[in-house]
C-alpha cells in the first residue's frame, strides 16, 4: 500500500514539475511575441506620451521575460521561441496597418489586439496546466495583469 502511494506521489510531482515547466515556456513565449510587437510598433508612433508608454510596458514585460527565463534556468530549460507563423503573421499585420497610415490610432489598436490575444492564451495555459506550481502560477498571472493595464492604458489613443 505504501509502494502505491510513493508512485502516486512521485507521479504527483512530475506533473507539477512538467505543468510548471510548460506554463513558463509558454509565458516565455508569449513576453518574446509582446516585446518584439511593441518594438515593431514604436517606430510609427509620433505621440512621445504613448512612445513613453510603451518604452514603460517593453521595460515591464523584459523584466517578466528575465523572471520567466531565470525559472527555466533553474530547470535546466531553454526558453520557447514565438511560433514562426505568429511571427509572420504579427510583422505582416504591423506593417501592413502601419506602412500607409503611422497613426498612433493604428498602433495603439494593434498593440490592444496583441495584449488581448495574450491574455486569452495566458487563461487558456493556466487551465491547461492546473499542475502548475504556485508561484509560476502568480507570474503568469502579473503577466496577465501587464497586458490588461496596458490596454487600460492606450483606450485614450484609439
Amino acid at each position: 500500500m505504501q509502494i502505491l502511494s510513493l508512485k502516486s506521489r512521485g507521479r504527483e510531482a512530475c506533473k507539477i514539475q512538467d505543468d510548471t515547466i510548460q506554463l513558463l515556456r509558454e509565458c516565455n513565449a508569449g513576453i518574446k511575441m509582446g516585446v518584439s510587437s511593441l518594438d515593431e510598433v514604436m517606430e510609427h508612433v509620433q505621440d512621445q506620451k504613448l512612445k513613453a508608454l510603451l518604452i514603460k510596458s517593453k521595460e515591464t514585460h523584459t523584466d517578466l521575460g528575465n523572471m520567466t527565463h531565470a525559472y527555466l534556468t533553474e530547470f535546466n530549460e531553454d526558453g520557447k521561441e514565438p511560433a514562426m507563423m505568429a511571427k509572420v503573421m504579427s510583422w505582416v499585420k504591423t506593417n501592413v496597418k502601419l506602412g500607409g497610415d503611422d497613426s498612433d490610432s493604428a498602433a495603439a489598436d494593434l498593440i490592444t489586439d496583441g495584449c488581448n490575444m495574450g491574455v486569452k492564451s495566458l487563461h487558456k495555459y493556466l487551465n491547461q496546466y492546473p499542475a502548475a506550481d504556485e508561484k509560476i502560477k502568480k507570474l503568469a498571472k502579473d503577466v496577465a495583469k501587464a497586458e490588461e493595464t496596458l490596454v487600460k492604458e492606450l483606450r485614450p489613443y484609439l
